[in-house]
């Protein structure tokens, strides 16, 4: 498995657009937590500093910096933009997903 995150050009793009807004930004953090029926929910929000226990990829020209807790849920992981009916979203193509809750809210590895 690569040791990496990526993103598509359409998660980048909104991404890159949302930190238009946010000068002071050094890119997105990308983060698993606690919650939910299966274990685990993503996070993504800006990221406003890099920790030196933070790990750092580049993807479409946007710093994705992941904590050492979550990394290994991540690594491997592609984001991307979706739409679902009305609404977008981000969508998670996780390789160390083992199983998801029926509402997509939450996954186990």
């Amino acid at each position: 498995m690569l040791r990496t995150i990526s993103l598509t050009e359409r998660a980048a793009g909104h991404m890159r657009g949302y930190l238009t807004d946010q000068a002071q930004a050094a890119g997105v953090r990308l983060r698993v937590k606690t919650t939910g029926c299966s274990g685990y929910a993503y996070v993504v929000e800006v990221a406003d500093a890099i920790e030196a226990t933070d790990e750092v990829f580049e993807s479409h020209g946007i710093k994705l910096v992941v904590d050492r807790t979550s990394l290994p849920f991540l690594v491997g992981t592609q984001v991307d933009y979706v739409r679902e009916g009305l609404n977008f979203a981000f969508r998670f193509q996780n390789p160390n997903v083992k199983a998801s809750c029926g509402c997509g809210e939450s996954f186990s590895v």
